[in-house]
């Protein structure tokens, strides 16, 4: 009988554990903030908007990206290295409502867009979770989540995900998987 309940204890300690792990709870409220300059992150967004029931916020900078490649390539590098915060139209937003927020961009550089950069600054993300997604053409994750950990240290940063952005469109299996085991971590 003591042996039984011995096991029984043990059992709930894993479970306990296993559903403190999660990075998403069911109660918890979602917001996913992303910036996306060719549609591949936007795509990703809608898809975790859609699985989640989150609200959405699209990061947009005041001051629009060239239309070509070269000219945006040439920017997104130099402020990438200069660490720039370009102004954003919805720079201040109220994530005391949010539990969870996921932060989508491109990769740059091998690291978040400026304007993601501008909306993690100017932001409180005490006590938030953060989950961030990027699309790549190679790169992956890059070095975009110690980048993140060192804007926000005040936010537990975790689950991190990239997607190729030629697949981006049709990424629905990989996004429910990727999420189905945020819920389950």
């Amino acid at each position: 009988m003591k042996l039984m309940g011995l096991l029984a204890m043990v059992g709930s300690i894993f479970v306990a554990g296993n559903v403190s792990a999660q990075v998403i709870k069911p109660q918890d409220k979602v917001l996913v903030a992303y910036y996306s300059k060719t549609g591949n992150t936007q795509a990703i967004a809608e898809k975790i908007k859609e699985n989640l029931s989150a609200d959405i916020l699209v990061i947009e900078p005041v001051n629009a990206y060239p239309e070509d490649y070269r000219q945006t390539t040439e920017q997104a590098k130099k402020e990438v290295q200069e660490k720039m915060t370009p102004a954003i139209k919805n720079a201040k937003v109220d994530l005391s409502q949010y539990d969870v927020v996921f932060v989508g961009s491109p990769c740059w550089w091998g690291t978040i867009a400026s304007p993601v950069r501008t909306f993690l600054t100017e932001n409180n993300f005490k006590g938030k979770t953060v989950v961030p997604f990027m699309t790549h053409g190679g790169s992956g994750l890059g070095h975009s989540v110690s980048d993140i950990k060192s804007i926000i240290p005040e936010a537990n940063v975790t689950g991190a995900e990239a997607f190729r952005g030629s697949f981006a469109s049709m990424a629905e299996s990989s996004v429910k998987e990727w999420l189905e085991g945020l819920k389950n971590e």
